[in-house]
């Protein structure tokens, strides 16, 4: 039987995202007829189609280069990386970029993306770990950003870089929570407390941002390698470590198409709460809508009001979205996200091995904690530590696809959403204290 099959691989030839070649043909040649004359179709339809190919294209390639799949991150890497340099040299029309643009971002296809993963994962996930997790997960964050701390300032003293300068311009932007929800109110906060410009703040911020969020990839692709290589370090993709919890297994239950439905309208709607809840309700409005969703989706699962066949076929929606729409996604975040002009003009010794100093003690400090308190090392340091020293959502995104743990998103988020306010009441005191020091 198993030879069988294999005659029937060997003839069935390389395919693309499961296509053969000659079928993969038709979409290709859809793409280049509508990029040579530009008439690439508007809306969803047209960036849906174009990232679609795009993204099997490198993705493939992505995933058959030996070094880069092992250590870099394989197929949603290269992808957004591509794509990236594409924009950059001019090879994308204005048209492509802007319906991709307008997809990702008016019509929030991230957004949706993050929604259904995080609807899926936490109801995934057994009640009495979901409550362990939690419980030790701030912890952890805040262990991170020490370690993070600790480095940035021995880097500093390897350049000659004040300590305060480090706080102020590499680890504070550093573990932010990213860009809209970091390095921009970081330099509100810093004209207020200093009287220095904004401006100058953040395009220095955004700056080392982006560089620490290329390393924080490239340390993801490493951490999953260490996980298969020491095996008890990783959950390969759990966080929690059981040990000695009694935990009733969850039955499996025929899951129809209607419950895959249902699930994500759940996730819809503890959006729309979140939503809701930010912009109405005072005492909540610091905190981020996708936090927010996270403590709803939470508590539907810790106090059992989701039928057992709706959480699972909210799991089986987010595998589809997980598996067959990534990589269009990461084409997304490299035209949309992505500045690699941005990347290349910080590029310098210092910024470098700086930027990559803070990751390392955020990972660290995060794998060694959630060690501490029941978490896997490997999956506590992605989540807890890489997740906070990313761009937020699309950097969330880059990091997971590079250590493949999608699953963790939830978690990645309270990194970049609850991690990030905690920054952010960090830098509130830190810039008073130097302010104008």
């Amino acid at each position: 039987m198993e030879k069988a099959i294999s005659i029937q691989n060997k003839k069935s030839g390389i395919k693309v995202f499961g296509m053969s070649i000659q079928l993969f043909l038709l979409p290709l040649v859809a793409v280049l007829l509508v990029h040579f004359t530009d008439s690439l179709p508007t809306g969803i339809v047209g960036a849906l189609g174009f990232s679609f190919v795009f993204g099997a294209v490198f993705g493939e390639i992505g995933d058959r280069l030996p070094v880069f799949k092992e250590y870099i991150g394989g197929a949603p890497v290269l992808i957004f990386l591509a794509a990236a340099f594409f924009v950059y040299q001019g090879w994308f029309t204005e048209r492509e970029i802007e319906i991709v643009t307008h997809f990702m971002k008016k019509t929030k296809f991230l957004t949706l993306y993050i929604i259904v993963l995080m609807t899926g994962s936490i109801f995934a996930v057994n009640r009495k770990l979901l409550l362990k997790s939690l419980v030790g997960y701030i912890p952890t964050i805040l262990v991170a950003v020490i370690g993070a701390s600790i480095m940035g300032i021995l880097g500093g003293f390897i350049f000659g870089i004040s300590p305060k300068d480090i706080m102020m311009l590499y680890v504070l932007p550093t573990m932010g929570g990213g860009n809209g929800a970091g390095a921009v109110p970081l330099a509100e906060i810093y004209e207020e407390a200093t009287g220095n410009s904004k401006e100058a703040y953040y395009s220095y911020a955004i700056a080392i941002l982006t560089i620490a969020n290329i390393w924080a990839i490239i340390v993801a692709a490493f951490l999953n390698k260490l996980g298969k290589k020491y095996p008890a370090l990783s959950g390969e993709g759990e966080l929690v470590r059981v040990g000695n919890l009694e935990l009733e297994e969850d039955e499996k239950v025929e899951v129809t198409p209607r419950d895959m439905a249902v699930g994500f309208i759940v996730g819809l709607s503890a959006y729309m709460i979140a939503t809701f809840l930010n912009k109405n309700v005072g005492i909540l409005s610091g905190i981020h809508t996708y936090a927010l969703t996270v403590l709803l989706l939470v508590a539907f699962n810790g106090f059992g009001i989701i039928p057992l066949s709706i959480k699972q076929g909210a799991g089986k929606f987010q595998k589809f979205f997980s598996k067959q729409l990534t990589w269009v996604l990461m084409v997304g975040v490299g035209i949309a996200y992505t500045d690699l002009g941005e990347i290349i003009s910080a590029i310098t010794p210092a910024n470098l091995i700086i930027a990559l100093m803070i990751v390392i003690g955020a990972t660290v400090g995060a794998g060694v904690m959630g060690h501490l308190v029941g978490f896997y090392a490997i999956e506590s340091s992605i989540t807890a530590g890489l997740c906070m020293a990313n761009r937020g959502g699309s950097g969330d995104i880059e990091v997971l696809g590079a250590s493949k743990r999608m699953n963790l998103i939830s978690y990645a988020q309270i990194s970049s959403r609850l991690g990030g306010g905690l920054i952010l009441i960090i830098a509130s005191i830190i810039f008073k204290m130097f302010a104008k020091g």
